[in-house]
């Protein structure tokens, strides 16, 4: 029979096993520390180094110069295969809007419930009601309109409410894959830097296709912009994941920063926030590549930290050798393709 002791000298022996300082170190804890260490990018840098040191940019696949009205720029062009599906799982969007009496401004929990309790479930009934009855009559008119914006727009009225968080997503049912945008960029700062890579990716038929802009040199960014913007007119709709507070404020200050005339004020879906409100008691942390491992079971071979994405563009600038640049546009195009993944999963789990 095991005594007390030894079960707590198995646990300590198990706690342990999880530090690099443990006699007897876990696979998980060399797997972290390797991937913690500033020796082994380091290593990884210089390995990529040497096995590109002949290619040119021409020589990554999919990869052209294109030119617009601010100069030229490089365009990386890859395409797979994706079965891309939104689901209608609210087939009955219109009579979930309309018996949602908390879309009227004034009316919150207790009086919705103190209305349905007078038999007023919907704004139907609502237009006899003596006091609400013209407001009934608007939000009809724009629930009635079949239109994903006015869908989208009233239904984030509601994300204020526990119960009715990530209800914005119920307006996708209605809206064309086509006008969905999954973008990233990669830049040398937090503010006040350049974009050395933005990527977008595009729903084309049974087909994902992701279009990345790289800064060969730091006086192609006015050119690197103009052709993301290319991608986006009033119908698009950005998906990101922390896009809202990061990707989108910092294209729109790069922009301004050479007087480009740009709008990105179009509908957004940041995914960090619905995956919050999913997965944060259930997941470790809410990291992209975290999702990716524990909802998709990918897990990322030599994969680059964000951390260390400046040191390897320095190292490109300085020895014009591009192998440092290959595993930062595959971890931009990664990130971007798992937002379409990513979003159908959301959108799955919040029905």
């Amino acid at each position: 029979m095991t005594s007390r002791r030894e079960e707590h000298e198995a646990y300590l022996e198990k706690i342990l096993s999880n530090s690099l300082s443990s006699a007897n170190p876990s696979k998980e804890a060399y797997e972290r520390g390797r991937l913690g260490s500033l020796t082994y990018f380091n290593n990884l840098k210089f390995g990529l180094m040497h096995k590109y040191n002949d290619w040119d940019f021409l020589d990554i696949e999919g990869s052209k110069v294109i030119e617009n009205i601010y100069g030229e720029t490089l365009k990386i062009t890859r395409k797979e295969k994706i079965d891309f599906s939104l689901e209608n799982k609210n087939k009955s969007i219109k009579e979930d809007l309309a018996s949602n009496l908390k879309l009227m401004p004034g009316i919150g929990f207790q009086k919705e419930m103190k209305l349905k309790e007078n038999g007023y479930n919907n704004f139907y009934d609502l237009l006899n009601h003596p006091t609400y009855a013209r407001n009934a009559e608007k939000l009809i008119e724009k629930i009635e309109n079949d239109c994903f914006i006015k869908e989208f727009n009233l239904l984030k009225r509601l994300n204020k409410y526990p119960n009715s968080r990530n209800s914005t997503l119920k307006a996708l049912s209605s809206l064309d894959p086509f006008n969905l945008k999954f973008m990233d960029i990669e830049t040398l700062g937090l503010s006040n830097a350049a974009i050395i890579l933005l990527g977008i990716a595009e729903i084309k038929g049974d087909y994902i296709e992701s279009n990345q802009y790289l800064l060969r040199r730091k006086e192609e960014e006015p050119a690197l912009i103009e052709s993301y913007l290319s991608h986006i007119d009033e119908a698009s709709v950005h998906v990101t994941y922390n896009g809202a507070n990061f990707d989108i404020p910092f294209i729109k200050n790069r922009a301004r920063l050479y007087r480009i005339d740009c709008n990105l004020d179009q509908t957004h879906f940041d995914l960090m926030y619905p995956s919050r409100n999913l997965w944060k008691d259930k997941l470790p942390n809410c990291k992209l590549t975290t999702i990716e491992e524990h909802l998709f079971g990918i897990k990322r071979d030599d994969d680059i930290p964000g951390a260390y994405i400046p040191d390897y563009y320095r190292t490109y600038l300085t020895t014009k050798n591009i192998g440092p640049l290959i595993p930062i546009i595959e971890h931009n195009r990664m990130d971007i393709v798992s937002l379409a993944h990513f979003l159908m999963r959301i959108y799955e789990a919040s029905f």
